[in-house]
Protein backbone atom coordinates (compact mmCIF):
# COMPACT_ATOMS: atom_id res chain seq x y z
CA UNK A 1 0.00 0.00 0.00
CA UNK A 2 1.59 3.18 -1.17
CA UNK A 3 0.98 6.31 0.84
CA UNK A 4 0.50 9.79 -0.51
CA UNK A 5 3.85 11.32 -1.49
CA UNK A 6 5.01 13.88 0.99
CA UNK A 7 5.35 17.45 -0.10
CA UNK A 8 8.94 18.33 -0.72
CA UNK A 9 10.24 20.88 1.74
CA UNK A 10 12.15 23.81 0.36
CA UNK A 11 14.22 26.37 2.25
CA UNK A 12 13.02 29.17 -0.05
CA UNK A 13 10.28 30.53 2.32
CA UNK A 14 12.76 30.66 5.20
CA UNK A 15 15.30 32.36 2.97
CA UNK A 16 12.77 35.02 2.00
CA UNK A 17 11.72 35.69 5.59
CA UNK A 18 15.22 35.60 7.10
CA UNK A 19 16.45 39.03 5.83
CA UNK A 20 13.35 40.82 7.08
CA UNK A 21 13.51 38.98 10.42
CA UNK A 22 17.20 39.84 10.78
CA UNK A 23 16.56 43.54 10.09
CA UNK A 24 13.66 43.57 12.53
CA UNK A 25 15.76 41.87 15.20
CA UNK A 26 18.59 44.33 14.64
CA UNK A 27 16.30 47.38 14.67
CA UNK A 28 14.40 46.33 17.81
CA UNK A 29 16.76 43.94 19.57
CA UNK A 30 19.86 46.13 19.79
CA UNK A 31 18.13 49.21 21.30
CA UNK A 32 16.27 47.00 23.76
CA UNK A 33 19.46 45.18 24.75
CA UNK A 34 21.32 48.46 25.10
CA UNK A 35 18.51 49.78 27.27
CA UNK A 36 18.70 46.76 29.56
CA UNK A 37 22.48 47.13 29.94
CA UNK A 38 22.15 50.87 30.60
CA UNK A 39 19.52 50.25 33.29
CA UNK A 40 22.07 48.12 35.19
CA UNK A 41 24.73 50.82 35.17
CA UNK A 42 25.39 54.12 36.93
CA UNK A 43 25.41 56.21 33.77
CA UNK A 44 25.43 59.97 34.31
CA UNK A 45 26.91 63.11 32.85
CA UNK A 46 30.49 61.96 33.47
CA UNK A 47 29.93 58.93 31.25
CA UNK A 48 28.79 61.27 28.49
CA UNK A 49 32.37 62.56 28.37
CA UNK A 50 34.05 59.16 28.27
CA UNK A 51 34.28 57.98 31.87
CA UNK A 52 33.49 54.25 32.11
CA UNK A 53 30.12 53.54 33.78
CA UNK A 54 29.93 51.64 37.05
CA UNK A 55 27.96 48.39 37.12
CA UNK A 56 25.29 48.71 39.84
CA UNK A 57 23.07 45.73 39.04
CA UNK A 58 19.49 46.19 40.19
CA UNK A 59 20.19 49.31 42.26
CA UNK A 60 18.42 51.57 39.74
CA UNK A 61 15.32 49.38 39.87
CA UNK A 62 15.44 49.25 43.66
CA UNK A 63 15.68 53.03 43.82
CA UNK A 64 12.65 53.41 41.57
CA UNK A 65 10.52 50.82 43.34
CA UNK A 66 11.32 52.22 46.78
CA UNK A 67 10.44 55.79 45.75
CA UNK A 68 6.76 56.60 46.53
CA UNK A 69 6.75 59.25 43.80
CA UNK A 70 7.37 56.57 41.17
CA UNK A 71 4.14 54.81 42.13
CA UNK A 72 2.27 58.11 42.07
CA UNK A 73 3.45 58.64 38.50
CA UNK A 74 2.52 55.06 37.55
CA UNK A 75 -0.98 55.47 38.99
CA UNK A 76 -1.46 58.76 37.15
CA UNK A 77 -0.24 57.19 33.93
CA UNK A 78 -2.57 54.19 34.14
CA UNK A 79 -5.62 56.30 35.03
CA UNK A 80 -4.82 58.85 32.33
CA UNK A 81 -4.30 56.05 29.80
CA UNK A 82 -7.60 54.27 30.42
CA UNK A 83 -9.65 57.48 30.69
CA UNK A 84 -8.27 58.78 27.39
CA UNK A 85 -8.47 55.42 25.63
CA UNK A 86 -12.06 54.92 26.80
CA UNK A 87 -13.17 58.41 25.77
CA UNK A 88 -11.38 58.19 22.43
CA UNK A 89 -12.83 54.77 21.68
CA UNK A 90 -16.37 55.73 22.71
CA UNK A 91 -16.43 59.03 20.82
CA UNK A 92 -14.77 57.50 17.78
CA UNK A 93 -17.24 54.61 17.65
CA UNK A 94 -20.16 57.01 18.01
CA UNK A 95 -18.97 59.23 15.16
CA UNK A 96 -18.23 56.18 12.98
CA UNK A 97 -21.78 54.91 13.53
CA UNK A 98 -23.18 58.34 12.69
CA UNK A 99 -21.13 58.44 9.50
CA UNK A 100 -22.84 55.26 8.29
CA UNK A 101 -26.14 57.19 8.49
CA UNK A 102 -24.93 60.47 6.98
CA UNK A 103 -25.71 61.75 3.52
CA UNK A 104 -22.83 61.57 1.06
CA UNK A 105 -21.92 65.29 1.13
CA UNK A 106 -22.20 65.56 4.92
CA UNK A 107 -20.11 62.41 5.34
CA UNK A 108 -17.38 63.73 3.03
CA UNK A 109 -17.31 67.06 4.89
CA UNK A 110 -17.02 65.21 8.21
CA UNK A 111 -14.20 63.06 6.87
CA UNK A 112 -12.33 66.12 5.57
CA UNK A 113 -12.66 67.86 8.96
CA UNK A 114 -11.39 64.78 10.78
CA UNK A 115 -8.53 64.37 8.33
CA UNK A 116 -7.44 67.99 8.79
CA UNK A 117 -7.48 67.58 12.60
CA UNK A 118 -5.52 64.34 12.30
CA UNK A 119 -2.95 65.75 9.87
CA UNK A 120 -2.25 68.88 11.93
CA UNK A 121 1.26 68.78 13.44
CA UNK A 122 1.27 68.16 17.18
CA UNK A 123 3.17 71.33 18.08
CA UNK A 124 0.92 73.49 15.89
CA UNK A 125 -2.21 71.96 17.43
CA UNK A 126 -0.88 72.46 20.94
CA UNK A 127 -0.11 76.11 20.16
CA UNK A 128 -3.77 76.64 19.27
CA UNK A 129 -4.96 74.85 22.42
CA UNK A 130 -2.59 76.91 24.58
CA UNK A 131 -4.08 80.08 23.11
CA UNK A 132 -7.62 78.83 23.79
CA UNK A 133 -6.82 78.19 27.47
CA UNK A 134 -4.42 81.10 27.98
CA UNK A 135 -4.76 82.83 31.37
CA UNK A 136 -4.75 86.38 30.00
CA UNK A 137 -6.18 86.15 26.48
CA UNK A 138 -7.77 82.69 26.35
CA UNK A 139 -11.02 82.31 24.43
CA UNK A 140 -12.30 79.69 26.89
CA UNK A 141 -11.93 82.02 29.89
CA UNK A 142 -13.57 84.84 27.94
CA UNK A 143 -16.59 82.73 26.97
CA UNK A 144 -17.04 81.28 30.46
CA UNK A 145 -16.76 84.75 32.04
CA UNK A 146 -19.36 86.12 29.62
CA UNK A 147 -21.61 83.20 30.56
CA UNK A 148 -21.54 84.33 34.20
CA UNK A 149 -18.68 82.24 35.58
CA UNK A 150 -15.73 83.49 37.59
CA UNK A 151 -12.99 82.55 35.13
CA UNK A 152 -11.22 85.89 34.68
CA UNK A 153 -7.46 85.17 34.60
CA UNK A 154 -8.16 81.55 35.54
CA UNK A 155 -5.13 79.29 35.13
CA UNK A 156 -6.17 75.91 33.74
CA UNK A 157 -2.68 74.44 33.79
CA UNK A 158 -1.70 75.39 37.34
CA UNK A 159 -3.90 72.83 39.11
CA UNK A 160 -3.34 69.11 38.33
CA UNK A 161 -7.01 68.22 37.85
CA UNK A 162 -7.72 70.98 35.34
CA UNK A 163 -4.31 70.34 33.74
CA UNK A 164 -5.27 66.73 33.04
CA UNK A 165 -8.69 67.86 31.82
CA UNK A 166 -7.03 70.07 29.20
CA UNK A 167 -4.52 67.33 28.36
CA UNK A 168 -7.34 64.81 27.95
CA UNK A 169 -9.21 67.19 25.67
CA UNK A 170 -6.12 67.63 23.50
CA UNK A 171 -5.17 63.93 23.39
CA UNK A 172 -8.71 62.76 22.61
CA UNK A 173 -9.18 65.44 19.94
CA UNK A 174 -5.98 64.34 18.21
CA UNK A 175 -6.72 60.60 18.51
CA UNK A 176 -10.40 60.40 17.56
CA UNK A 177 -9.90 60.73 13.75
CA UNK A 178 -7.82 57.53 13.56
CA UNK A 179 -10.44 55.61 15.54
CA UNK A 180 -13.27 57.00 13.40
CA UNK A 181 -11.64 56.14 10.08
CA UNK A 182 -10.64 52.65 11.21
CA UNK A 183 -13.99 51.74 12.75
CA UNK A 184 -15.94 53.27 9.87
CA UNK A 185 -13.98 51.10 7.44
CA UNK A 186 -14.88 48.08 9.54
CA UNK A 187 -18.56 49.05 9.80
CA UNK A 188 -18.89 49.36 6.02
CA UNK A 189 -17.90 45.68 5.73
CA UNK A 190 -20.86 44.43 7.79
CA UNK A 191 -23.12 42.48 5.34
CA UNK A 192 -26.33 44.36 4.61
CA UNK A 193 -28.27 41.13 4.00
CA UNK A 194 -27.47 39.93 7.52
CA UNK A 195 -28.73 43.20 9.00
CA UNK A 196 -31.89 43.02 6.88
CA UNK A 197 -32.49 39.41 7.94
CA UNK A 198 -32.12 40.37 11.61
CA UNK A 199 -34.54 43.26 11.13
CA UNK A 200 -37.08 40.97 9.45
CA UNK A 201 -36.76 38.58 12.41
CA UNK A 202 -37.81 41.41 14.70
CA UNK A 203 -34.44 42.55 16.06
CA UNK A 204 -34.40 46.19 17.06
CA UNK A 205 -31.61 48.68 16.34
CA UNK A 206 -29.81 47.94 19.64
CA UNK A 207 -30.14 44.18 19.18
CA UNK A 208 -28.76 44.40 15.65
CA UNK A 209 -25.84 46.48 16.92
CA UNK A 210 -24.98 44.10 19.79
CA UNK A 211 -25.59 40.75 18.07
CA UNK A 212 -24.68 41.53 14.46
CA UNK A 213 -22.51 44.64 14.10
CA UNK A 214 -20.20 44.21 17.10
CA UNK A 215 -19.32 40.55 16.40
CA UNK A 216 -18.62 41.43 12.75
CA UNK A 217 -16.19 44.25 13.61
CA UNK A 218 -14.75 42.70 16.76
CA UNK A 219 -11.26 42.14 15.25
CA UNK A 220 -11.09 45.82 14.28
CA UNK A 221 -12.30 46.88 17.73
CA UNK A 222 -9.60 44.80 19.41
CA UNK A 223 -6.82 46.22 17.24
CA UNK A 224 -7.98 49.81 17.73
CA UNK A 225 -8.31 49.28 21.49
CA UNK A 226 -4.84 47.74 21.68
CA UNK A 227 -3.21 50.58 19.76
CA UNK A 228 -5.07 53.23 21.73
CA UNK A 229 -3.94 51.84 25.09
CA UNK A 230 -0.33 51.72 23.88
CA UNK A 231 -0.41 55.27 22.51
CA UNK A 232 -2.12 56.80 25.54
CA UNK A 233 0.25 54.99 27.88
CA UNK A 234 3.26 56.46 26.06
CA UNK A 235 1.92 59.99 25.63
CA UNK A 236 4.69 62.57 26.00
CA UNK A 237 4.54 65.57 23.67
CA UNK A 238 1.17 66.87 24.83
CA UNK A 239 2.04 66.60 28.54
CA UNK A 240 5.52 68.06 28.12
CA UNK A 241 4.30 71.03 26.07
CA UNK A 242 1.50 71.83 28.52
CA UNK A 243 3.99 71.61 31.40
CA UNK A 244 6.22 74.14 29.65
CA UNK A 245 3.17 76.37 29.15
CA UNK A 246 2.48 76.63 32.88
CA UNK A 247 1.87 73.21 34.42
CA UNK A 248 3.61 72.13 37.63
CA UNK A 249 5.96 69.38 36.46
CA UNK A 250 6.18 67.49 39.75
CA UNK A 251 2.39 67.27 40.09
CA UNK A 252 1.63 66.44 36.45
CA UNK A 253 4.39 64.03 35.40
CA UNK A 254 3.40 60.86 33.60
CA UNK A 255 5.87 58.06 32.89
CA UNK A 256 7.00 59.61 29.60
CA UNK A 257 7.85 63.00 31.07
CA UNK A 258 9.21 61.37 34.24
CA UNK A 259 11.71 59.35 32.20
CA UNK A 260 12.65 62.51 30.31
CA UNK A 261 13.15 64.40 33.58
CA UNK A 262 15.35 61.63 35.00
CA UNK A 263 17.52 61.28 31.91
CA UNK A 264 17.75 64.46 29.85
CA UNK A 265 17.08 67.00 32.59
CA UNK A 266 18.55 65.17 35.59
CA UNK A 267 21.44 63.38 33.92
CA UNK A 268 20.58 60.03 35.55
CA UNK A 269 20.48 57.97 32.38
CA UNK A 270 20.77 54.62 34.15
CA UNK A 271 17.75 55.34 36.33
CA UNK A 272 15.87 56.68 33.31
CA UNK A 273 16.64 53.46 31.42
CA UNK A 274 15.31 51.44 34.36
CA UNK A 275 12.14 53.54 34.35
CA UNK A 276 11.82 52.94 30.60
CA UNK A 277 12.07 49.19 31.16
CA UNK A 278 9.46 49.49 33.88
CA UNK A 279 7.24 51.28 31.37
CA UNK A 280 7.79 48.47 28.86
CA UNK A 281 6.72 45.86 31.40
CA UNK A 282 3.66 47.94 32.28
CA UNK A 283 2.75 48.23 28.59
CA UNK A 284 3.00 44.47 28.12
CA UNK A 285 0.91 43.85 31.26
CA UNK A 286 -1.87 46.23 30.18
CA UNK A 287 -2.00 45.03 26.57
CA UNK A 288 -1.78 41.29 27.35
CA UNK A 289 -5.59 40.90 27.72
CA UNK A 290 -6.11 42.48 24.29
CA UNK A 291 -3.53 40.19 22.73
CA UNK A 292 -5.15 37.12 24.31
CA UNK A 293 -8.55 38.18 22.97
CA UNK A 294 -7.06 38.71 19.51
CA UNK A 295 -5.48 35.26 19.56
CA UNK A 296 -8.73 33.72 20.75
CA UNK A 297 -10.53 35.53 17.94
CA UNK A 298 -8.08 34.07 15.41
CA UNK A 299 -8.68 30.56 16.77
CA UNK A 300 -12.45 30.99 16.55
Amino acid sequence: MSGRPRARRTPLPYGLVLPAAALLLLALGYPLGRQVVLSLQDFGLAQQFGQPPDWVGLDNYTQLVSDPYTWQVVLRTVVFCFVNAGLTFGIGLGIALLMTRMHGIVRVATQVGLLVAWAMPVVAALTVWQFLFDTEYGVVNWLLTRAGGDFDHHSWLLHPLSFYAVATLVVVWMSVPFVVFTLYAGLTQVPEDVLEAAEIDGAGAWQRFVHVVLPAVRPVLLVVGLLQVIWDLRVFTQIYTLQKAGGVTHDTNLLGTYIYALGIKGGHFGTAAAAAMFMLVLTVALTAPYIRMMLRQEED
